[in-house]
């Protein structure tokens, strides 16, 4: 099975990088070397396993605090589709080599082999679950409740060109620019044709970076749906909660992905990744004109100068999915944990599991983990599999009442 990938979009031309010869459909060759673009195109390489493309000037992590523009290779053969905004390039590789390319660029290729086998199956599950369950869904959705309040979640988009891009939005997928160990091509081998099953059904594989301790619930980022593999678990060996959400934030529990093994975290986490510090619990703060003026221009709404924010919902991690923003002038109330952690933050915050308090003339917010936190959390998956767990019991962990098979 091939997967076609989105690499760039609305470009005027293309420059690609051959290593090794390709050819167009009418069977003209193309040669090694730097080759301009500004119509379409479809290459296929002669040697899949020697011949690759490079291209320079791919932007990752887009609206992120890490996004950036690097050059990235890649094998497989490529398409150039010509639409009114541009040139589309389109990268279209085995399902294995898209698997072995994304869990290399979602973590590191020197992660412990345990963690790249099982993000190896929730990889391939999470590409192939829309394809057993088809969704009309677009990539956002809507529902406001009056005309103070903004509640929108984001799904996952229909691109009309391809099965999916290459940045966050669906999985990151960096070609083999990051796959520098051969540990990455062996945990796809090991788990080669194998899916995250429910009732015998292809799972949802949800992920995120930290869960900050607790996974969320689907229904607290998504569609008002209970997933019952997608249920918050503690991360960690015990089943006790003897927090309430707020305290729970407040504190610094223990928990599988609240390490601080440096060393681990430097083979865990892509380069980029490693900027990113101190995300188990971080703080963030803004005085209240400040923060009217970031809502003003990521809400377009005027509150005037921020006095309360506080949290209408929580999901059992402490994720805000509902949470009022007063000011002087007016209030607004957003949701779900995307919207919120974008309203919150010029690019992204952390996570919108957070409380507020008030510091002098400064609002604080006090949060916990990276992400949406439902499903798998990568952090605590690394330290799992590098304290001696496989690969089926970190699944078991994060996806209760789910198997692995093909």
């Amino acid at each position: 099975m091939n997967v076609s990938v989105g690499l760039i979009e609305e470009r005027s031309a293309v420059e690609v990088e051959l290593t090794g010869a390709f050819t167009d459909a009418s069977g003209k060759p193309y040669a090694s070397g730097r080759h301009r673009f500004t119509s379409e195109v479809s290459l296929a390489p002669s040697d899949p396993a020697s011949c690759a493309f490079a291209v320079d000037d791919v932007t990752i992590g887009i609206g992120f605090h890490w996004e950036r523009k690097e050059r990235q290779v890649f094998r497989g053969a490529f398409r150039l589709v010509k639409r009114k905004a541009g040139l589309t390039m389109i990268n279209d590789v085995s399902l294995e080599e898209y698997v072995t390319s994304v869990i290399s660029s979602e973590m590191s290729a020197s992660c412990p082999l345990e963690l790249l086998k099982a993000h190896a199956v929730i990889s391939r599950s999470w590409l192939w679950f829309p394809k057993a369950n088809p969704s009309p869904a677009g990539s956002a959705r809507s529902q406001a409740l009056d005309s103070h309040e903004i509640l929108r979640w984001y799904g996952r988009e229909a691109h009309p060109d391809f099965d999916v891009c290459a940045d966050d939005h669906c999985q990151r997928y960096q070609g083999i620019t990051k796959a520098f160990s051969p540990a990455a091509a062996d945990a796809v081998r090991a788990t080669a044709g194998e899916f995250l099953r429910y009732n015998g059904a292809i799972c949802d594989a949800r992920f995120s970076k930290s869960c900050g301790g607790l996974t969320e619930r689907y229904a607290t980022a998504w569609e008002d749906e209970d997933i019952p593999y997608l249920e918050s678990v503690y991360d960690g060996p015990a089943q006790s909660r003897p927090y309430s959400p707020e305290a729970w934030i407040r504190s610094n529990p223990p928990a599988y992905c609240n390490t601080d093994d440096s060393e681990l975290l430097s083979r865990v986490l892509p380069g980029f990744d490693q900027e990113t510090r101190d995300f188990y619990r971080w703080r963030v703060a803004y005085t209240p004109a400040g923060l009217a003026d970031l809502i003003r221009s990521r809400l377009g709404v005027d509150l005037g100068p921020i006095r309360d924010v506080d949290a209408l919902a929580r999901g059992p991690s402490g994720r805000i999915y509902r949470l009022k923003i007063a000011g002087e002038r007016d209030h607004v109330v957003i949701g779900k944990e995307l919207e919120i952690r974008r309203a919150l933050s010029p690019t992204h915050l952390y996570s919108s599991a957070f409380v507020v308090d008030r510091e002098s003339d400064r609002l604080v917010l006090r949060g916990a983990g990276w992400g949406h936190g439902v499903g798998l959390c990568q952090i605590g998956a690394a330290v799992m599999a590098n304290a001696g767990k496989n690969y089926s019991e970190i699944l078991r962990h994060y996806y209760r009442g789910t198997t692995v098979s093909g």
